[in-house]
């Protein structure tokens, strides 16, 4: 059987008029400034004009432990709003807009999969509506700011080995991760070690999806600590006057991005912070925007559920009084294979015992969704055609002896009709008992907060400090930031910090290498292990099949 790709399927499909798209939830045409005919921004103003409106059901969409065989959460969240809104209801799917470096890496296109995309696909992919380069630009700027005042006399008497502050650039560029620049002569600045970061992992990326609106975005940039002086004080961007200017580059691109799937569902797609070293979700404005505009709003966090739902739970509900009003948890009969021990060139092939073998991983999982964080879930089952029916009832009956509901949805080569019974049954979901809560206190101490997730969430035992993570950690107390969420930055492949302990580990220890407060942001980022805030490129990246045509045609994005 020939199967058409993502972007010949997104190419066959006829979008409406984004004006068309956004009337179905109540949005005029003057709260819309177009980017062409199929995309467009919302008014900043919206969630004031709305409100008196009651909040909509929110469902988010998260997954078992991630793996190289793919689980599919976007393409499951599209597709169970296009299921919902084939029901009849008013409903949005609100997305994360996805990163340059991952597209031409491994990727090759993050907008969701076969018949459960948003489009138009190519722009979602590429450049959209510019709202990554002006972060990357607003966080180059504050750069360029702090190397200059250094240059200018450094009056506020920076330590140039203890700047915290990166540069950044939206692609994977391993190169970049540690440079020496201000070479050749005092007039092109002074000497020191540096490096970038991808702009997803960037705070201002976070700083933006967090915020509630200008003055806010405003206010969180003006506390950004950019480093310490040579006195040991910190040093924040207020002090270099940098906020306005920052705030100016980054007015457009606060504004929620309104396009559509190919079943013509509304969907808001805004920000896109990585879950593996940031917090994975996408913007408060936008969750909030599109909460008042339907009845169901689904949304998807990053990664496996230790990283992108924890962390929305965590940080981004905590820090938005949002409430998830039901979790679909994704989950793939080939991922659980390899959890299970299977190599990927034999995920095709039937294998029960493996099966068998990856279902911890997923039952983890699930006891943190109902358990930890105390929230209704149904594991959706995404159908690959090499699934056989027995390894799918293995899954199923896994979860009917916990009493967890669980379907299998067909989105990817259905679209909608494909997640009927999962979108009938997240319906019921919504409106059962609900005992949301964190997985720490605000009023835990740090060493508190990260004892309780890896303990709690990830099933370690427990967890060790390196000598600069300990230091950190007094020092960001004494500072006043022991009082913020954590933001745990560790490899999405396992639970631990070790991308090789696969399926449910238990007995490890979880080492915190590093601290460092995002303190516009609002929370304290903990690096583990060998996580790198600036990824790489694969032996063969997805850009080497990525192209255009003499009439502008691109191909190759998947």
């Amino acid at each position: 059987m020939t199967f058409l790709t993502d972007i010949e399927i997104a190419k066959k499909n006829t979008m409406k008029p984004i004006t068309e798209v956004a009337e179905k939830l109540g949005i005029q045409s003057d709260s819309l400034d177009m980017y062409g005919k199929y995309k467009a921004k919302l008014d900043i103003d919206e969630l004031e004009r709305l409100k008196d409106q009651p909040n909509g059901k929110l469902i988010l969409v998260t997954a078992i432990t991630p793996t190289t065989a793919g689980e599919g959460k976007t393409t499951m969240s599209v597709g169970l709003a296009d299921a919902l809104n084939k029901q009849g209801e008013k409903v949005v799917v609100a997305l994360r807009e996805p990163s340059l470096g991952p597209v031409f890496g491994m990727k090759g296109g993050a907008a969701g999969g076969g018949y459960a995309q948003v489009v138009p696909m190519e722009d979602i992919n590429l450049h959209f509506t510019g709202d990554f380069h002006a972060i990357g630009a607003a966080n180059n700027l504050l750069a360029a700011l702090i190397d200059n005042h250094i240059f200018h006399g450094n009056l506020l008497d920076i330590d140039s080995r203890r700047i915290t502050w990166k540069r950044v650039v939206d692609m994977n560029d391993r190169q970049l991760r540690h440079i020496v620049d201000g070479l050749n002569g005092r007039t092109n600045g002074v000497p020191r070690e540096d490096g970038y970061d991808i702009t997803v992992a960037s705070e201002i990326m976070a700083i933006l999806c967090l915020a509630d609106g200008l003055e806010d975005l405003k206010t969180r940039i003006k506390r950004v600590v950019i480093g310490y002086s040579r006195t040991g004080k910190q040093v924040t961007a207020g002090e270099l006057k940098a906020e306005g200017a920052m705030t100016a580059l980054l007015k457009d691109a606060i504004r929620p991005n309104i396009v559509q799937t190919l079943e013509h569902t509304p969907a808001i797609i805004h920000g896109g912070p990585f879950a593996n070293i940031a917090h994975g979700c996408n913007s408060v404005i936008a969750t909030r925007t599109a909460l008042k505009y339907a009845d169901y709003v689904v949304t998807e966090a990053g990664f496996g559920a230790d990283l992108g739902a924890e962390k929305f739970i965590d940080i981004k509900c905590r820090n938005a009084n949002l409430k998830p009003d039901a979790v679909v948890l994704v989950a793939t009969i080939r991922a659980l294979k390899l959890h299970g021990g299977v190599k990927k060139q034999q995920l095709s092939e039937e294998n029960n015992e493996a099966v068998e073998a990856g279902l911890p991983n997923m039952l983890k999982h699930i006891s943190n969704m109902r358990d930890v964080f105390g929230l209704p879930l149904v594991v959706s089952i995404n159908k690959f055609p090499t699934d056989t029916q027995a390894e799918i009832d293995i899954v199923l009956k896994a979860c009917q002896e916990i009493n967890v509901p669980a379907v299998l949805s067909d989105v990817w080569s259905k679209g909608g009709e494909g997640g009927l019974e999962m979108a009938d049954v997240v319906k019921k979901l919504v409106n059962e008992e609900n005992n949301f809560r964190f997985a720490y206190e605000s009023e835990d101490t740090i060493e508190e907060k990260l004892h309780k997730l890896v303990t709690k969430v990830y099933g370690g035992d427990g967890v060790e400090y390196s000598a600069e993570a300990k230091k950190e950690m007094k020092v960001l107390t004494e500072n006043g930031y022991g009082h913020l969420p954590l933001c745990v930055a560790k490899t999405q492949y396992s639970f631990s910090d070790n991308k090789n302990l696969l399926c449910s580990p238990e007995g490890f220890t979880l080492t915190i290498k590093n601290l460092k407060v995002s303190a516009g942001a609002g929370f304290i980022v903990a690096l583990t292990g060998a996580i790198m805030t600036m990824p790489g490129l694969p032996k063969v990246p997805a850009s080497e099949n990525i192209d255009v045509d003499e009439a502008g045609e691109i191909t190759g994005l998947f």
